[in-house]
């Protein structure tokens, strides 16, 4: 008798779970909340334009061994994989500027150019990031113990790196400019709360020719392994929302959905958010200190929070992808002042804009606390977005002259935008625990639940881990599981 498998949320996690367990002979069901695929992988329209939310860096584009993962969704086409000459400039207004190139030789010559007196902090720093290409850590979940070994002999470069944040290792320059420009390298999240080794981890996949981004951007993505999912046979039901996790005997048996209707199964996975999944439809009765903990260590701010878009009737193909502008005046949004802005920028080669025109992206810190209340005013929340969004045009005037008269639409995005679309946690992704990291990295956060049965999650929250790579690995590895329990020999990569 064929197993029926439930999956809450069709995100990257729950679809990739879904066309995994097609593959290998499950009857799976999908019910979503939204009305389309990817969860936060996402896309939308304004006007002529599309504005991505999701996707930075993709770990898989390239030769690595999370590449196979995305060949078994339908995920990537090859000729359409944009591989970006410059990870991201950082620029000052006195015309510096620090290029980290992804061609890691470039970035030396650049480095020393930049800073001789600095030759030997660069030069390990490079070493470092090109010593980790071997490991591949982006896909060491992808195996049993072996891949897991690969990562031994780095151990001592993890402690080491792992314990500086790019602070930190600014400071140590003797060149005035780069301990300004390099703790805002990764994203512009904090320098002080981001260690070098998740920075190293990019370098050594540029080295390997991995993280590019996908033409079309997160939303196209998502649909592409929808498309797969539903061509195994699989079954979604959007605008379907999970209200209960039904339960009997301390084993899952099926959902109650919105509407009361409820549907059975022999096995429920949860793909959604892990606070709604824990404390609202499993009614938090099911969970234990460690968890609780996790969850109750949250911070009301968060990297990614706050996004601002524009449409730009302007070809912007000339310039960096992604630039970090440091500014002279501070710029205050929210609560509090920001000595910087990250920008990311789309022309009409990435698919989300016309022909002559382009898309920027600014994205920055986000408090929910402070649009959770504001929010409650409608008239004042969208006040307050659209005078944040006037408050960055002026500093991009600054940078690209002439821009106020050239922006055709804009949008803002808040925590409480996230929360209301996808009813994650305070609109949050997930955050990093504060203590069981090294296990977490390895075996998981909440992949089961203490004493629930025939229950699994998967995605972010399940390993307390960011990266869509991630989220796609732990369905392919939960259904590897569970072929495994049921005997079978697991399938991948079928069509």
């Amino acid at each position: 008798m064929t197993k029926k498998l439930i999956i809450i949320g069709a995100g990257i996690a729950g679809l990739s779970t879904g066309c995994y367990a097609r593959m290998n002979g499950y009857e799976a069901v999908i019910f979503e909340l939204h009305n389309k695929p990817g969860g936060v992988c996402t896309s939308w329209h304004r006007k002529e334009f599309t504005f991505d939310y999701c996707i930075h860096n993709l770990a898989g584009t390239g030769n690595v061994g999370v590449k196979q993962v995305w060949q078994d969704l339908n995920a990537l086409k090859a000729d359409e994989i944009i591989n970006h000459d410059t990870f991201v400039r950082v620029e000052d207004s006195k015309g510096n500027a620090l290029n980290i190139y992804t061609d890691l030789e470039k970035l030396e010559k650049h480095l020393k150019e930049l800073a001789p007196e600095d030759s030997k902090l660069i030069e390990d720093y490079l070493k470092a990031g090109s010593s980790l290409r071997g490991a591949d850590f982006f896909s060491m979940n992808m195996g049993g113990l072996g891949d897991k070994l690969k990562i031994a002999p780095r151990a001592y470069t993890m402690i080491k790196w792992g314990g500086t944040t790019l602070e930190e290792y600014a400071g140590k320059f003797q060149n005035e400019f780069l301990q300004k420009a390099f703790p805002h390298i990764q994203y512009n999240i904090n320098g002080s709360d981001m260690p070098m080794f998740p920075h190293l981890l990019f370098l050594a996949g540029f080295k390997a020719g991995d993280l590019g981004w996908p033409k079309y951007g997160s939303l196209e993505f998502s649909k592409r392994i929808e498309k797969h999912f539903l061509e195994l046979g699989g079954e979604i039901h959007y605008r379907t929302p999970v209200e209960k996790i039904m339960v009997e005997d301390d084993r899952a048996v099926g959902v109650i959905l919105a509407d009361g209707s409820m549907d059975q199964a022999d096995v429920v996975i949860s793909a959604a958010d892990g606070h709604s999944t824990i404390y609202e439809m499993l009614e938090g009765k099911y969970t234990n200190k460690f968890i609780d903990s996790y969850y109750d260590s949250y911070e009301e701010e968060q990297a990614f929070g706050l996004q601002i878009y524009l449409g730009l009737d302007r070809d912007l193909s000339e310039e960096s992808h992604a630039l970090v502008l440091l500014l002279d005046e501070p710029l205050k949004l929210e609560l509090r002042e920001r000595d910087s802005l990250y920008l990311e920028l789309f022309d009409s080669s990435t698919g989300l804009a016309p022909e002559g025109k382009s898309v920027i992206k600014v994205v920055t810190e986000g408090n929910y606390g402070y649009w959770k209340e504001l929010r409650s005013d409608m008239e004042k929340y969208s006040h307050e977005k659209e005078q944040i969004y006037l408050k960055v045009l002026e500093v991009l005037d600054a940078r690209f002259p002439g821009i106020k008269k050239q922006v055709e639409t804009f949008d803002v995005t808040t925590p409480v935008t996230v929360e209301r679309f996808t009813h994650n946690f305070h609109g949050w992704q997930p955050w990093p625990a504060k203590e069981g990291g090294m296990k977490i990295m390895f075996r998981g956060f909440t992949k089961t639940l203490p004493g629930l049965k025939n229950f699994y999650m998967v995605g972010q929250w399940a390993g307390a881990m960011i990266g869509i790579s991630n989220a796609a690995l732990t369905g392919r590895n939960l259904i590897k599981e569970l072929c495994k329990k049921d005997g079978k020999k697991f399938q991948q990569n079928k069509s």
